[in-house]
């Protein structure tokens, strides 16, 4: 009995894949999905975001999905938007009620993909991040920045994974369809999902990594630099998104309290000893903590209030509502099933 197969019956699957100046690994990309989720039971999909490709990968995209068949989509953005949003396009436009995400690179293999949709129902999880651990990449030009990246990103935000970077994840689409991806974020979803659903949901599984053919890397040591900057928003999104009054108040209340035992020990000075302080460095050091906590407070309120008319004219609550796994779907031509051998 395949028991991938049992496990996945009456899900669907969108497998999303941005690309950007790919054009020569369409047709293997397309050949391997194929390959890797031959003997996967349930109905799938799959999702090619064009990034405002330069050279011929649109038209190839287009080409490849006339050729497979329906199940094979492509969105075209109009330029190039970057990794984040093209994925998060993609995103969108799934319909599946698992979603894969993986590069159009052909480094993540898509054989991988029924395991880790195994594991996610076994353990009841919301999301399985591929870990790379034999990575095909240059040790100065991608390892060393990713590790680096890793270790950071794990430390801020309490979300412990070994591989932030690796695009190969399946997700629960009531999850991360509830998670909206901007700038550069696409490398802190576990982390944004982890304000969604609880770090316990989220885990990780060894997959499959390959050394690039074609086409060049987007990517270098330069990263690591952003990320650190990155992970500023994401550490203030994940602890005070709801509440950012108890950020700023809290540096606010700090600031006063020592401003404050500043100018009263000044005044204890003045008036007790009788000593001149207007010429003291400490008076305007004092001075301008207070008004900095000052600041701090006001600053905090005014974000409450943006805060609280975000979630009023959105309409969008600060949580989100698991809802039971859907009903087996009605088969229509926009999917692609397979037949498995019981």
């Amino acid at each position: 009995m395949n028991v991938t197969g049992q496990q996945n019956k009456g899900h669907r699957l969108s497998v999303v894949v941005p690309m950007y100046n790919e054009a020569d690994n369409v047709l293997p990309l397309l050949e391997r999905v194929h390959e890797g989720l031959r003997g996967y039971a349930g109905h799938w999909e799959v999702i090619l975001v064009d990034d405002g490709s330069s050279d011929h990968t649109a038209r190839r995209l287009h080409a490849e999905a006339a050729r497979f068949g329906p199940h094979v989509r492509v969105v075209e953005l109009m330029r190039n938007f970057g990794q984040t949003a093209a994925m998060q396009a993609g995103l969108d436009a799934a319909r599946g009620d698992v979603i894969a995400t993986l590069d159009g690179d052909l480094q993540n293999d898509p054989s991988d993909i029924p395991a880790m949709i195994e594991r996610l129902y076994a353990d009841d999880l919301d999301l399985v991040a591929g870990w790379r651990r034999n990575r095909q990449d240059a040790l100065l030009m991608r390892k060393i920045p990713s590790r680096i990246a890793n270790r950071l990103i794990a430390r801020t935000t309490g979300v412990h994974l070994h591989d932030y970077g690796c695009s190969l994840k399946v997700y629960r689409a009531q999850v991360i369809k509830g998670v909206r991806l901007y700038g550069e974020m696409h490398r802190f979803i576990p982390a944004w999902m982890a304000m969604a659903t609880s770090p316990r949901r989220i885990g990780e599984m060894v997959v499959n990594h390959n050394a690039r053919l074609h086409g060049e890397s987007k990517y270098g040591i330069s990263r690591t630099f952003r990320v650190v900057l990155d992970l500023l928003t994401v550490a203030f999104f994940m602890r005070y998104r709801a509440r950012p009054l108890h950020f700023f108040g809290s540096i606010g209340l700090v600031s006063g309290g020592i401003g404050s035992l500043i100018l009263l020990y000044l005044l204890v000075v003045k008036f007790a000893y009788d000593e001149p302080i207007g010429t003291r460095p400490l008076l305007l050091v004092g001075v301008v903590l207070v008004i900095a906590a000052l600041q701090f407070l006001t600053t905090g309120v005014l974000a409450e209030l943006m805060t609280r008319t975000y979630f009023e004219s959105t309409r969008r609550p600060p949580y989100l509502v698991r809802e039971a796994d859907a009903p087996p779907p009605d088969v229509d031509s926009g999917w692609f099933a397979a037949e498995v051998a019981a």
